[in-house]
């Protein structure tokens, strides 16, 4: 439809331009004493059927720009628009007053060049400075408070903020449980969203023929149960799955890039592929270490050596928070409490490791 619109308007236009520049055309041509060429019904007749003729060539494009335009105008807004329109105007108003004062000075090249120059410039200018000043002016004609647009731009900044604070629970997480102490104590902010598919896999784990795996599953529906009644804020649970997709991983992944989530988890290698999507994770076990109590090299501990270590004569010992000492010459020593001190500290996703030697009495 929209290219028949197209073709009838290049035959009215072709009509036209042929009634306008056909005539001189002739003069130039020394035709004009042929009666036909001087019948302007012929002279808009081939001006008519010359830009039919060309429209099937050009009348694709035309569709696409004019789709494209649609496009483009439905997008905006319509207050937008409308202080856009109103800025052209005015700006081709403008324009025109100054061509009426170039006009008398009577200069053919500047009378026929400036003011369509003047008329695209001040009418794209005018189009820019309504469109960018239209809080300013609909500030003016509604009597709009500064205070109370303020309010309405804090809001829909509170707006963007919570939908930035979803927080993806994946299925270790649950199951470790700290994270529901983490809740109870108010560090976690945000809506916890546990997808379908996750609760899928942790009702498998539960239903596993081993001792080991049930006892896990059963612990993190138990977990989230305890999420769901102790904490303020609530806990949503999402049906959207992927069905293109066979990996619990993955599919939490990219529901955290179409929910702009965060995830969290205890999982190292979860860790590594969140950071190659650049998906925004918050690792309990990082947390974890934080807030252990700071070793520094050259300090000194009381610990028991337990076992023998990997190396040539390693000992191992264990703090209180399960953190692992390795002790260098320490295998003379397993089963004693001896006095150490730390040579250095190494610190990682999946935990923390100090090593450290006798001290010498």
């Amino acid at each position: 439809m929209l290219k028949r619109i197209i073709q009838v308007a290049f035959l009215f236009i072709g009509g036209a331009l042929g009634l306008i520049f056909l005539p001189p055309l002739y003069e130039f041509m020394n035709l004009s004493s042929n009666p036909w060429l001087n019948n302007p019904y012929f002279s808009v007749a081939i001006g008519a059927a010359l830009l039919f003729v060309l429209s099937f060539a050009l009348s694709d494009y035309f569709v696409k720009l004019i789709t494209w335009l649609e496009e483009v105008l439905f997008k905006l807004p319509a207050a937008d628009l409308l202080f856009g329109t109103l800025g052209l105007i005015v700006g081709l108003s403008v324009a025109t007053l100054v061509g009426v004062a170039i006009n008398q000075m009577n200069i053919p090249v500047i009378t026929a060049v400036v003011p369509a120059i003047l008329s695209i410039v001040l009418g794209y200018l005018g189009f820019r400075l309504g469109f960018s000043k239209r809080d300013e002016l609909m500030q003016i004609f509604t009597g709009k408070s500064n205070k109370k647009r303020i309010n309405e731009t804090s809001g829909k900044e509170l707006q963007e903020q919570e939908q930035e604070q979803y927080k993806l629970l994946d299925t270790s997480v649950i199951i470790d449980g700290r994270i529901a102490d983490i809740s109870e104590t108010g560090f976690v902010e945000g809506i916890l969203v546990v997808p379908q598919f996750v609760l899928t896999e942790l009702q498998h784990i539960a239903d596993s023929s081993d001792t080991l795996k049930r006892t896990r599953g059963r612990r993190g529906l138990d977990i989230l149960k305890r999420l769901q009644d102790e904490r303020s804020s609530k806990v949503l649970i999402t049906e959207v799955d992927f069905e293109d997709v066979a990996e619990v991983d993955l599919k939490l992944v990219r529901l955290a890039k179409n929910m702009s989530a965060q995830i969290l988890t205890n999982d190292f290698n979860l860790n590594k592929v969140c950071e190659l999507h650049r998906v925004k994770v918050l690792n309990i076990n990082d947390l974890a270490n934080a807030v252990k109590p700071v070793v520094i090299p050259g300090e000194d501990m009381q610990v028991v050596v337990i076992k023998d270590g990997k190396e040539h004569n390693q000992g191992v010992a264990y703090l209180d928070d399960g953190t692992m000492i390795v002790v260098e010459g320490g295998r003379s020593y397993i089963g004693q409490a001896i006095r150490v001190t730390v040579t250095s500290v190494l610190q990682t996703s999946a935990g923390r490791m100090i090593f450290a030697k006798p001290k010498e009495d």
